[in-house]
């Protein structure tokens, strides 16, 4: 009687079966790997898709079990490792390094050390947020913290690397560092130039390793729905963290130019009861039993200090209800607007110009802001005046000269809304900024004025820029109380709640004007991103009202 054990019979199931079955043709398991993991020699039935099960083929065989044996190798070698850690743990209890004094410490921030500056001498101190960390020997390894202000590389060796805040530090924990500065030697490289020599290194707050260390988070190629779920650990990484500062030196550069040229900056209502771009569009709410909206436009309220202010501007929040999902538009966006009185039309047309190149150049030559812009986009070059002036019947002309036509296949004609995609690809194919002017009354607001040369059309303009289309919309600003009156006539609006509005042309009204500059769209052009999302802390959209 034979004592060898017999060959046993493992079935598996993708779909219906689990690991903890027995295997059988009625319990099977769910992978051939366990059923090899159990018995190497095993014969292993696989259903099929006809629903039949069938011996596994040899390519299949090998395959797993090469997989197997590489996983086993795996296993042994974190066993291994796990075990040299614990007793490097167990021994960084005896290691005892003295902190430096306060009196011989200088704390900096990393903004601080550059080449252009003196180099602190002595121990200094910085404190941040582990970004990499780089480990090359058991008495070698490299910490990069950021600290908000900069990256700088440290560097610890022999008794430092033995210590059990080095043993167990994981990426985003925030971290004291005490050393010497050197630049970094030639061929070497650093975020800054410098590498800190560490005398002393403590860990305050330790992030979570393993499975729910911030590396396992997500990763470059995950899904953006789950890079947008994450943002606020995205927001950590050097690229969205410069476009965050980037943003910040943009917002800064308007406001210069905006007090360079004397306006007064007003922070206007957010949560208001009126209209400005259309009632489809509004966010409702409850306000204390009546019906409120958040703002789409601070236009009529800038309107209202002009009397009092003389030009002013504000950057405020605008929403918009819009159900569109496209990659330049938001719920929820930053909103440049000015008002200017006793201006013409064309003097509307030379500040919008104005602006954008000044605001162009201020970036393009900031130390700070200048670099990022070169970095993300080497393409980029300030914009130059004159921008190309096109009328609307110009652009319908362009439009069937070039075979963009409508949807159903005819032409354009005068009075049609042009769409988002022939528009921008017109802006394209011209690549340069066009002040896109002088549309029909049908198709815009009821406040903008016509032009006396021809009643058909308004005094308003769109700036259109390349690779983003529509960044700027404005207009004039209808003067006369009994033309406005027809204007909310016209469009079905109650002018009882717009009393305080319509108060302008009655005590001292003039002709004035104004814009709106979506600063995400303008930020996205400067940049060359691909999404205005990419420019925002948060991005608010449909569906997306988190985190």
């Amino acid at each position: 009687m034979s004592d060898q054990t017999p060959t046993p019979t493992f079935h598996v199931c993708a779909k219906a079966g689990s690991d903890t079955n027995a295997g059988t043709a009625e319990a099977p398991f769910k992978t051939v790997e366990h059923a090899l993991t159990l018995s190497p020699t095993a014969e292993v039935m696989e259903m099929s898709e006809e629903g039949e099960f069938k011996k596994i083929s040899s390519k299949t065989r090998s395959r797993v079990l090469k997989n197997i044996e590489k996983q086993e190798k795996q296993r042994q070698a974190d066993e291994l490792r796990a075990k040299q850690l614990q007793e490097r743990l167990e021994a960084s209890k005896l290691v005892q390094i003295e902190r430096p004094s306060a009196d011989e410490t200088t704390y900096i921030k990393i903004r601080d050390v550059c080449e252009e500056k003196p180099v602190p001498e002595g121990i200094v101190l910085i404190k941040g947020w582990v970004h990499r960390i780089r480990i090359q020997s058991k008495k070698l390894m490299f910490v990069v913290v950021r600290d908000g202000t900069g990256l700088m590389q440290c560097v610890l060796n022999d008794q430092l690397c033995e210590t059990y805040d080095a043993l167990t530090l994981t990426r985003e924990s925030t971290v004291e560092v005490y050393g010497t500065l050197n630049q970094v030697p030639k061929g070497k490289t650093s975020p800054n130039g410098f590498e800190l020599k560490a005398v002393f290194f403590k860990i305050i707050s330790a992030a979570p390793g393993g499975k729910d260390s911030a590396d396992n988070i997500f990763n470059d190629d995950a899904n953006p729905e789950v890079l947008l779920d994450q943002r606020h650990m995205v927001l950590r990484d050097q690229g969205p963290s410069d476009i965050m500062r980037f943003r910040a030196f943009v917002l800064n550069a308007f406001r210069t130019h905006y007090n360079d040229n004397n306006y007064c900056e007003v922070t206007p209502p957010l949560m208001v009861q009126t209209q400005v771009e259309g009632g489809s569009t509004l966010f409702k709410f409850d306000y204390y039993g009546q019906d409120a909206y958040l703002t789409q436009s601070s236009q009529l309220y800038l309107e209202t200090v002009l009397p009092s202010l003389g030009d002013v501007y504000c950057i405020a929040q605008s929403f918009r209800a819009e159900k569109s999902r496209t990659r330049r538009h938001l719920s929820e966006y930053t909103h440049v607007e000015a008002e200017c009185s006793f201006i013409s039309f064309e003097d509307l047309l030379n500040r919008v110009e104005k602006l954008v190149c000044d605001v162009s150049n201020h970036i393009w030559n900031h130390p700070v802001a200048g670099k990022i812009l070169r970095e993300v986009n080497p393409s980029f070059t300030p914009p130059e005046a004159p921008f190309l002036r096109m009328s609307y019947i110009e652009g319908i002309e362009w439009l069937n000269e070039h075979g963009q036509l409508k949807p159903d296949g005819t032409p354009y004609v005068f009075g049609d809304d042009i769409p988002e995609a022939p528009e921008r690809y017109m802006t394209d194919s011209i690549n340069r900024p066009i002040l896109f002017h002088s549309f029909p009354a049908e198709v815009k607001s009821f406040y903008m004025p016509r032009r006396e040369e021809d009643n058909r059309l308004t005094e308003s303009v769109d700036l259109l820029m390349p690779g983003v289309g529509e960044i700027v919309g404005g207009s004039m600003r209808i003067w006369d109380l009994e033309e406005l009156m027809k204007g909310y006539e016209r469009e079905g609006i109650d002018p009882t709640p717009y009393y305080w509005f319509t108060d302008q042309r009655r005590y001292g009204s003039c002709p004035h004007g104004g814009y709106g500059l979506g600063l995400e769209r303008f930020l996205t052009w400067m940049l060359g991103l691909h999404h205005v999302r990419d420019v925002c802390l948060y991005p608010r959209f449909t569906g997306r009202c988190r985190p």
